[in-house]
């Protein structure tokens, strides 16, 4: 009798996965794989910046450590006693991916390495992200050290919320003003596809290659994440291509005061959209959740549904 031996730790190393979501909403529209969880190796970095734009300003000054100076990977090359700022190293973090960076702005807004990564992880949680988890800012390689397509496309989703970060990740070039040198973005597409905005890169052994891109047409966005996908830069844009090919971004609510049938008035305050194909289109409903104890300060929840799925919901109240 034989037995095939798989080591577990290792297996999710050779898995492969994408998701595509829409970038308002959050929504999922294409995906492989989408919630299996793997190495992400620099894409970690996003959440990193997020991180530290929640509790650091752009101006603020931070001398490298020797121990930010030396770690492994993808550098910088800073040298220890060396004064940046948080806007520049954040450049380099995003642009460059610089290991180094990462290593410092942690040291620096999370009081040390092990006090970061708690931020960096309370932060999932309270976004309600299930499929992920970090050891570090800078994405090397731990078993303990993973995220899904699905969440990662959300993380980028919610960075991109914070101006800050969206100019960073958007930026094509930088130019710090410590050192005589232009960082030019190692995402591929930010220079030759017209439709990216912006974007991540990644890479270690374990993990293969990841990326994660925002592209947007006209009133369709999305963001595209692969894991360990070896023609990555293609498959991005062809992801995206179909999307904005097949999809239309549809008003699904209409704002305004809308009577229910036992004479209460209530008000939606905005118009909300979705990006969907024909079929979808075609299954849409909305449904109306009314609480069991109808009065004014417990709200309605609106649910717009893809047949039996929640595309969307949120809350609405009473108009008085």
């Amino acid at each position: 009798m034989f037995f095939l031996l798989i080591n577990i730790s290792n297996a999710h190393a050779t898995s492969s996965s994408y998701a595509v979501i829409d970038a308002k909403t959050g929504r999922l529209l294409l995906g492989s794989n989408a919630d299996v969880e793997l190495p992400i190796a620099s894409l970690t970095k996003v959440w990193t910046a997020l991180t530290v734009l929640d509790n650091a300003t752009l101006d603020e000054e931070i001398t490298i450590s020797s121990v930010a100076a030396a770690q492994e990977g993808s550098s910088l090359y800073l040298q220890p006693g060396e004064v940046w700022t948080v806007n520049s190293l954040l450049h380099g973090l995003m642009l460059q991916s610089g290991n180094d960076a990462a290593y410092a702005l942690a040291e620096h807004t999370g009081g040390s390495l092990e006090g970061f990564v708690k931020l960096m992880n309370e932060k999932f949680e309270l976004a309600g992200l299930d499929h992920s988890h970090f050891t570090n800012p800078s994405g090397l390689h731990n078993d303990d050290h993973y995220a899904s397509a699905h969440d990662m496309a959300n993380m980028f989703r919610l960075a991109l919320q914070n101006e800050d970060f969206k100019k960073i990740s958007s930026a094509k070039n930088f130019v710090p003003e410590e050192r005589s040198i232009k960082w030019r973005n190692k995402h591929k597409l930010m220079h030759f596809n017209e439709y990216t905005v912006a974007g991540k890169t990644g890479y270690t052994k374990r993990a293969g290659r990841t990326l994660v891109t925002y592209l947007k047409d006209k009133d369709k966005e999305v963001i595209v994440v692969t894991l360990n996908h070896s023609n990555d830069w293609n498959t991005h844009v062809s992801l995206a291509e179909q999307v904005f090919q097949n999809y239309e971004n549809v008003k699904v609510v209409e704002k305004g005061k809308y009577q229910l049938f036992q004479k209460d008035v209530i008000e939606v305050k905005k118009d909300y959209y979705l990006l969907l194909n024909k079929e979808e289109q075609d299954q849409l409903n909305n449904v109306l959740i009314i609480p069991r104890n109808n009065n004014e300060k417990k709200p309605y929840l609106w649910k717009v549904m893809i047949d039996k799925d929640v595309a969307l919901e949120f809350n609405v109240k009473k108009v008085k």
